[in-house]
């Protein structure tokens, strides 16, 4: 197995600011050069300080609905299957997001996420509540880097969630570089992996790439499951027909 894997749903261009200057056909391009198959764009929501404004993901709606027109011809640059869609931003512990229902139904798929200073900690119970909460949108499909120890999470009772609503915990290859700004992730990623093997749900490795350079690089991610001894048949990305939701 390489770095790069042939699906990578968790990728972000330039509207999700973080000084990148790619574009979503950037990150084709780079993606078709690396054999990557099936790309999810999921820039940052309005909430976080520089991405995208709502307008933003309203326009790509727009061209969800061109391409359904054309047969979706367009969504295949460089071979590469496109997919639309946003890491929202979970705003309180009521589950909250930051773009209206409308925008986020006319989406591919939702990423939901909490990042500081947005979402204020809570203890375990309402951190855990919140991402169930989050999970009810009907267009929620992943549940991003939940590894993350400034919101502790209770993995059982979140993977047990997503079990019934049919969304994906990621495990997410940026939370494992050395110096993470997240802190050190490597109890909670693997806290979420044995939950995942104990409830044999899948799991699913992403890039969280910014512009092209990472984009299906997830060595530290897949490194772990091996270390874990986590079945390759629970990892989403090598075994799409086992996802809870079609991304073809």
């Amino acid at each position: 197995m390489n770095d790069f894997f042939k699906i990578d749903l968790h990728t972000h261009t330039c509207a999700s600011g973080h000084g990148t200057k790619d574009t979503i056909t950037d990150l084709a391009r780079e993606a078709s050069a690396r054999g990557i198959t099936i790309l999810g764009i999921s820039d940052h929501g309005p909430a976080t300080m520089g991405s995208a404004k709502p307008a933003y993901f309203r326009g790509l709606s727009v061209l969800n609905r061109q391409d359904a027109l054309a047969g979706s011809s367009k969504r295949h640059p460089f071979g590469v299957r496109l997919l639309l869609g946003v890491e929202a931003n979970i705003l309180d512990k009521e589950g909250h997001l930051d773009l209206s229902d409308e925008i986020l139904a006319s989406l591919d798929y939702v990423i939901v996420s909490m990042h500081l200073p947005i979402y204020t900690p809570g203890s375990v119970k309402e951190n855990t509540l919140a991402y169930q909460r989050a999970m009810e949108h009907p267009k929620v499909r992943i549940i991003g880097h939940c590894d993350d120890p400034r919101f502790p999470v209770d993995y059982d009772a979140l993977v047990s969630a997503s079990l019934q609503r049919g969304v994906l915990p990621e495990l997410n290859n940026v939370s494992l570089l050395s110096g993470s700004y997240r802190g050190d992730c490597r109890p909670g990623a693997i806290c979420l992996l044995d939950a995942c093997r104990r409830l044999n749900y899948p799991i699913l490795l992403s890039s969280d790439s910014h512009g092209k350079e990472q984009i299906g690089c997830m060595a530290q991610a897949f490194a772990l499951t091996k270390e874990r001894a986590f079945p390759a048949s629970l990892i989403g990305n090598l075994h799409p027909e086992r996802l809870p939701f079609s991304i073809f």
